[in-house]
């Protein structure tokens, strides 16, 4: 283990001022020293940065995304196509606009959740489309095999609708959403640092399924005999329960989350199984409740919304969680070197980073201040990767990475004030 050196706060000149108080206690481990170049860049003088190390291409992990993209972007022009038949251009249209209000509300939910530790948004537009499509279409695919399979046994419509809805909906469609998560859990480990990454890759496509299932709700209002329950059902579904698909799929998230932080690929998978069973529940709960309740406003207002104020309080620890993990992980390659004593403080709080974003703005120095805080949460992760013993995902090369392309925003940062 090694000792904290003691370090003297470097001049206000060299240091800019958008530190903020954190609190913690500093988790020292062994890594290694910054060398003379970037432990100047801490102190007051001010040497030439190192050079960052070219990164090596992975061409199999490219190859794989491309494929993926444009399997992806086929299923979902095949999914548009049934909508254009089923609904009609006006019905697709019309549809598709109001079904940006409800994904419009999602994505804000989904920012203020990814905002500590964004995600690649590669991923995050590979997890959309699996949602809007791959999973829709599973649901489509199944939806027709079942209804035969209904037909054929002679159950009454009231019976179907409840099984449909209650049964085989949560059930179909969790899976559909899952696979898309657990997809990511394999493609991109590296970006996969626990349950709040998971929550979010579920979100993001929980809202593309919802996005496109919203479009055929309201569109096949329009084309109905009753169009004018259209706003009716935008006003419930659009507004009143923008995120329900995200909570359920949530578990299904959560669950990789946690198994990401463990050494291993099968426990990806067990975690898939484990998560979907309350994502189901709670997908079921809330469709077969609905054939019960008379006043369904009144279920709304003691049953749903206290779900969903639950729901944002669970994320709000989860997102502590990730604080407390860059505080100590920073402060430990402060001990030796790599960040003055004042940036991990700033790095570890919300308030923190406000501040050094209106230091920068102020400066001009906007772009350096995202790298900055983007690459130093990054670097604590992969330090995280580290010592939880997941190297096999290239934690070590990514720290090395890190560490250079933090060093250059810094040193961009310092000219101003030099």
């Amino acid at each position: 283990m090694t000792e904290p050196r003691a370090e003297q706060p470097a001049p206000a000149s060299t240091i800019p001022d958008y530190s903020a108080t954190a609190s913690g206690t500093t988790a020292a481990a062994s890594v290694t020293a910054a060398p003379d170049e970037v432990r100047a860049e801490t102190t007051p003088s001010a040497p030439p940065v190192l050079a960052a190390p070219s990164p090596r291409p992975r061409v199999g992990l490219i190859v794989a995304a491309v494929v993926g993209f444009m399997a992806l972007a086929l299923i979902l022009l095949l999914v548009l196509a049934y909508l254009f038949v089923g609904l009609g251009p006006a019905g697709v249209i019309i549809g598709g606009v109001l079904a940006l209000v409800p994904l419009a509300i999602v994505f804000w939910g989904i920012r203020w959740i990814d905002r500590w530790e964004p995600e690649p948004r590669g991923a995050l537009v590979f997890a959309f489309l699996w949602g809007a499509g791959a999973s829709v279409l599973l649901a489509l695919v199944v939806d027709a095999e079942v209804q035969n399979l209904i037909a054929s046994f002679g159950l009454s419509a009231p019976g179907a609708e409840f099984f449909g809805a209650a049964i085989q909906a949560p059930i179909v469609e969790e899976v559909g959403k899952g696979l898309g998560v657990l997809v990511l859990f394999f493609a991109v480990r590296r970006h996969f640092d626990g349950p709040v990454d998971g929550i979010v890759y579920s979100a993001w496509v929980a809202g593309g399924f919802a996005f496109t299932e919203n479009i055929l709700y309201f569109g096949s209002q329009l084309v109905s005999s009753d169009p004018g329950s259209t706003l009716e059902v935008f006003f419930i579904r659009g507004l009143m329960s923008p995120f329900a698909h995200v909570m359920f799929t949530a578990f299904i998230g959560a669950a990789i989350g946690w198994a990401a932080t463990k050494p291993g690929q099968l426990r990806g998978v067990v975690a898939f199984l484990v998560g979907l069973i309350p994502a189901v529940l709670l997908h079921a709960f809330w469709n077969g409740v609905l054939f019960f309740v008379t006043d369904f406003y009144g279920y709304y207002l003691l049953v749903q919304v206290p779900m969903f104020l639950i729901a944002v309080w669970l994320v709000s620890l989860l997102r502590q969680q990730e604080r407390r993990i860059t505080y100590a992980r920073l402060s430990e390659y402060a001990a030796v070197g790599w960040f003055h004593p004042h940036e991990v403080e700033m790095l570890s709080t919300s308030a923190g980073r406000r501040s050094a974003k209106q230091w920068a703005r102020a400066n001009g120095k906007s772009a350096a201040m995202a790298a900055f805080v983007r690459d130093a949460t990054r670097l604590a992760y992969a330090r995280q990767r580290i010592l939880g013993d997941r190297d096999t995902i290239g934690a070590q090369a990514d720290e090395s990475a890190l560490l250079h392309s933090v060093a250059a925003a810094r040193h961009s940062l310092r000219s101003t004030t030099v």
